[in-house]
């Protein structure tokens, strides 16, 4: 049996899978923590991805391992290979100011025709603009920019800082390398390759960049000969993994929430709303992104007291719509709609509605949404739903179920629990060691038909509507 290794280094873990590069049946697995806040020493992500190698029992019988990572995070390195500062991570805003003056510079229009996106403070691009403007410094020793998972896919290589063990093969920058994925969402590459213009734009100068290969293509060996893939992006890893087709859309409910379909052409919004990312298997990504996910639902069981399965239990409790309680769940700012400094609210607070199920209900109703204006967003560039697949851990919470069957208005499939972006990162690890992408089985856990309730989208609509009127007008300047 020939094994291969797929990793997902994510916001909060790294996850490791070992599987059958025949079949796809998982043999083992591991797991390791990463440290919480918006910025993180990437030291910190390779010391994990060690302790989950070897918490699946290691690699001396693996055959090609592929790493899938966080998407946008900002790692730079000086001349030697040594990170310059903590990078800092997908859902740190410090950068929205950045975003918008890279937006005033260029045009929301032409950022969007020449990368599929426009610059929020999620994407790389803005970092580097706010390294340039808040640690002028530090970006003068940046020799070369890297997202996780090219860093990591590096460092397995054995490059790295000159004079560490676990780098024999030194500083070569230029060993750097990435897939389509990942660079589609620097907000400096295009279909026509990097834009030097938009990296020096936010940087202030030029600098090294991961090479960019192909969906199958091997980037190399770890020293010990182990087949090294190129890796993803880890919604890219998680199309992969579902081996989603034209028509499905990926709704994933994880430390974001995320709705993403595959599509044989680019998109470019020129709003900024759905990005134009790449996939892991040479077709199109269009993504939108919200900050706020699984929290939502953690935040709310805190405060109730419960578990999450309780929290399901009351939510099923309440009638649909929560007696007019309506939670739009702004906890750590938003991106979808973008609204950095937004805070989550609470409307149609009455002696009657404000009940411990309907606050329940109402977090649910909330969270999912958001992802349904998400998806309403996507369908807008010409995208197909067909089916929406619904993944993450809150997708097997009974309530959550039910509740996104009466909010999405298409059929809703749940895949059976998995890590998925890891086996996405499997599977690429099989594609570059066979030259043929696996066929590997998706199982169900269960599949729902519509039950639309179109007041619960009309209400969240109106309250989320009232959030945004409110931070405009906060963002204009008093007169006098």
């Amino acid at each position: 049996m020939t094994l291969v290794a797929g990793v997902d280094s994510s916001t909060q873990s790294c996850k490791v899978v070992i599987r059958d590069a025949a079949t796809g049946a998982l043999v083992r697995s591991g797991r390791a923590s990463h440290p919480d806040g918006t910025e993180v020493d990437p030291q910190a992500w390779w010391s994990a991805l060690q302790q989950a190698i070897a918490a699946a029992g290691g690699l001396d019988d693996v055959a090609a391992i592929s790493i899938a990572g966080q998407q946008h995070g900002m790692v730079v390195l000086d001349a030697e290979g040594r990170v310059i500062r903590p990078a800092l991570l997908w859902n740190d805003t410090r950068s929205a100011g950045a975003a918008r003056d890279l937006i005033d510079e260029v045009g929301a229009d032409a950022y969007a025709e020449r990368t599929g996106v426009v610059p929020v403070a999620s994407f790389t691009a803005t970092k580097l603009r706010w390294l340039r403007d808040a640690e002028p410094e530090a970006a003068a020793r940046v020799a070369a920019v890297a997202l996780p998972h090219d860093w990591l896919t590096w460092r397995l290589r054995g490059f790295g800082p000159a004079g560490e063990a676990d780098a024999p093969l030194g500083p070569v920058l230029d060993e750097l390398a990435t897939d389509r994925s990942d660079a589609s969402g620097t907000a400096y590459w295009g279909a026509d390759g990097y834009d030097r213009d938009l990296l020096e734009r936010a940087l202030g100068h030029d600098a090294v960049l991961p090479r960019v290969v192909g969906p199958a293509d091997r980037v190399g060996e770890t020293v010990a000969g182990v087949v090294v893939g190129p890796g993803a992006g880890d919604n890219a890893g998680a199309a992969l993994g579902l081996d989603a087709q034209p028509g499905d859309v990926v709704v994933s409910i994880g430390t974001s929430g995320t709705v993403f379909a595959v599509t044989e052409q680019p998109v470019a919004d020129a709003s900024g709303t759905v990005a134009g990312f790449a996939d892991a298997s040479g077709n199109w990504l269009p993504l939108i992104a919200t900050l706020n996910a699984a929290r939502v639902l953690d935040s709310t069981a805190g405060l109730l007291g419960v578990d999450h399965a309780e929290l399901g239990r009351l939510a099923l409790e309440a009638e649909p719509g929560a007696s007019g309680l309506v939670l739009v769940p702004y906890f750590e700012g938003e991106r979808t709609p973008n609204l950095p400094d937004a805070t989550a609210s609470l409307h149609g607070m009455t002696l009657g509605s404000t009940t411990r199920p309907n606050l329940a209900r109402a977090a649910v109703e909330g969270l999912l949404c958001g992802l349904a204006d998400g998806l309403d967003a996507v369908r807008g560039q010409g995208v197909e739903a067909r089916r929406v697949l619904l993944i993450g851990g809150a997708a097997q919470n009974p309530a959550v179920r039910a509740i996104a069957a009466q909010v999405f208005d298409a059929p809703v499939a749940i895949p059976a629990p998995g890590e998925y972006v890891a086996d996405g990162a499997a599977r690429q690890a099989a594609w570059a060691l066979t030259g043929e992408r696996p066929g590997w089985v998706v199982e169900l856990a269960a599949e729902l038909e519509p039950d639309t309730r179109p007041e619960i989208r009309a209400a969240y609509a109106a309250a989320a509507g009232r959030v945004a009127d409110a931070a405009s007008a906060a963002s204009i300047p008093a007169l006098g």
